[in-house]
């Protein structure tokens, strides 16, 4: 990573802080009677949690930001002390919110900003830009509710987002770039292009894929195993529930015993839905003696796992309970371990490519001020971390660190997507783990036939399916490209004096493989090419007299149009050519 990028990044952080304090500020200008949550920036913008007596609305919006232009206008000079926890408690004695963070600071002292002459002052521990002129442009663009330090069990605030820009363009490039999102929204596509549906008898954030949907699930599951099955990796199945010994021993339990599903069976073991899947593949390991002739050992599946999300943070298929993750794990000797991260490093390079998303690596690390979070000890750490970190120098790219973004068995190796309307997506992921093998005693004899510990390495290619669904929806709008597409060729006879070519069209397209499908209807063939192009279907082969006499079938395609009459042998062998290239 440059150091123009550090700086680059620090900057808009702190816009986006400054911002937030802004907005805060706005908040009690309104409304004094205001009590202030957390306030931090965030990609692209920030946030504020605000405690009002009467909510504000989404239409309060604009007066919010005419209040923050008017404080941003004032040109008032952000200041930061540190004062004693006393001296604290007595400013911000009518704020619970802040009494309590106050609490939880372990040092005496703590930090005060100032937004000029007393006008504002907030609980902060600093990283402004000098004044609120330089927040530059902003839009608050949404409000969404949350719990005070995400507990039900505490008060329920209002979450205000934002976004923060330099320059003015750039801001309205990116309010155009998410009115088209809301146009692509994949939850509107899913039910449009009949892909998946939800139940309330069944639950929300348990999404159910139709045929249409199946086959796109099934493509990408497909390819994920073309491109691991070269590379030595094996199939594995394994069951959703298991008893809630293997995750405590994991340390998963620690971790998400508050977003775990329990079952109820007559056995007196407690068992739970699954939450991970790699305390499962440990076992599959542990099964037997294994010998460094052995290893690297490359088990993957696709399956699912389930948390208890709370009903209000579920969202289409981007946030669900039932989650498909195209999950593996690689167990190693220490010498081995570069050379496997560099395979799978190229494998999800080589995937993403197929779908022209650029990929931002990340180098996520424990936060060393929070040792309490991680499974292992410093040195453990220092050693994962430092492999990693060498890893990414030999791939010669450029990459970001980011503390406290570790898992808490272990660093990794983050990819955010970039999508075509320039969002980031953190997806895959890369994970080097030597505290699950310590925890389930996981062991190989060595050439010396001395029992040395095996090292694990985890990996995700698309994250989840469900939410790489829903991001490729709305990357091609709902346009899948052709080998992805669920039906690849509509067959669209004129009259029905031509459905029994036209059936023979289907029959030889299927024949190949090619996913095809006609509209036997009675309906006008402008009506049936308008139908079909609603549905984004890539193909379509239109069918008349002329072409009966012919010998061929007319072309119509999403990219290009009419083509024009092509015998069915010439058009078969084209797509052929595009389905197996995945263009």
């Amino acid at each position: 990573m440059s150091k123009k990028d550090q700086a680059q990044t620090s900057e808009e952080e702190k816009m986006g802080h400054t911002a937030a304090h802004v907005l805060a500020a706005a908040s009690t200008v309104l409304k004094p009677e205001t009590r202030l949550g957390v306030g931090p920036a965030i990609e692209d913008g920030f946030y504020h949690d605000i405690d009002v007596d009467e909510n504000w609305s989404e239409d309060d919006l604009k007066r919010l930001e005419k209040e923050m232009k008017k404080i941003k206008a004032r040109n008032l000079v952000m200041t930061h002390q540190q004062v004693s926890k006393k001296e604290a408690r007595e400013m911000f004695a009518d704020d619970p919110f802040k009494l309590e963070l106050i609490d939880e600071i372990e040092d005496e002292m703590v930090g005060i900003s100032d937004m000029g002459d007393g006008f504002f002052v907030t609980l902060c521990e600093g990283g402004h830009v000098e004044s609120t002129s330089k927040i530059g442009f902003f839009k608050l663009i949404r409000l969404a509710g949350v719990y005070w330090k995400g507990d039900t069990g505490n008060a329920q605030l209002q979450r205000i987002y934002g976004v923060t820009f330099e320059t003015e363009p750039e801001l309205k490039e990116y309010l155009q770039l998410r009115e088209e999102a809301k146009k692509r929204d994949h939850r509107k596509l899913g039910q449009k292009l009949d892909l998946f549906t939800f139940s309330p008898l069944v639950g929300p954030g348990l999404p159910l894929f139709t045929p249409r949907g199946t086959v796109i699930r099934q493509q990408l599951e497909n390819f994920l195993w073309e491109l691991q099955e070269r590379h030595g990796f094996e199939r594995v199945t394994i069951p959703h529930i298991a008893k809630r010994d293997l995750y405590e021993v994991s340390g998963h339990w620690d971790k998400f015993q508050n977003d775990i599903f329990h079952v109820k069976g007559k056995s007196e073991a407690e068992f739970v839905m699954k939450p991970m899947n790699c305390p499962h593949h440990t076992q599959i390991y542990a099964a037997r003696k294994r010998s460094y002739k052995e290893l690297p050992i490359r088990y993957s599946e696709v399956t699912m796992m389930y948390r208890d999300e709370q009903v209000g943070e579920l969202q289409g298929l981007s946030r669900v309970r039932a989650i498909s993750v195209d999950d593996a794990h690689i167990f190693c000797t220490a010498d081995q371990v570069s050379q496997e991260i560099d395979m799978v490093y190229g494998i999800i390079t080589k995937f993403y490519q197929v779908f022209d998303m650029k990929l931002l690596v990340h180098l996520s690390l424990r936060d060393p001020k929070e040792p309490e979070k991680y499974l292992g000890g410093e040195e453990v750490w220092r050693k994962a971390e430092g492999k990693l970190r060498d890893i990414l120098r030999n791939q010669k790219v450029e990459f970001e660190e980011d503390k406290g973004e570790a898992a808490f068995y272990g660093p990794k190796i983050d990819f955010a997507a970039e999508d075509s309307l320039k969002r980031k997506w953190q997806l895959a992921t890369i994970q080097l783990d030597f505290n699950l093998p310590e925890r389930f005693d996981l062991t190989y004899t060595a050439d010396d036939g001395e029992q040395k510990r095996v090292v694990m390495i985890h990996r995700a290619i698309t994250g989840s399916l469900e939410r790489f669904m829903a991001i490729l929806l709305e990357h091609y709008a709902g346009a899948l490209p052709l080998w992805l597409s669920p039906t690849q060729v509509k067959v669209l006879p004129i009259a029905d004096d031509q459905l029994g070519y036209a059936r023979g069209a289907v029959e030889k397209l299927r024949a190949v493989g090619i996913r095809a499908e006609m509209d036997e209807r009675s309906e006008s063939i402008g009506k049936k090419i308008r139908e079909a192009e609603m549905m984004k279907v890539p193909v379509m082969l239109i069918v008349g007299q002329k072409e009966v006499e012919a010998g061929q079938v007319a072309v119509r395609s999403r990219e290009k149009g009419d083509e024009g009459g092509k015998s069915l042998k010439d058009v078969i062998g084209e797509l052929k050519i595009k389905i197996e290239k995945r263009s």
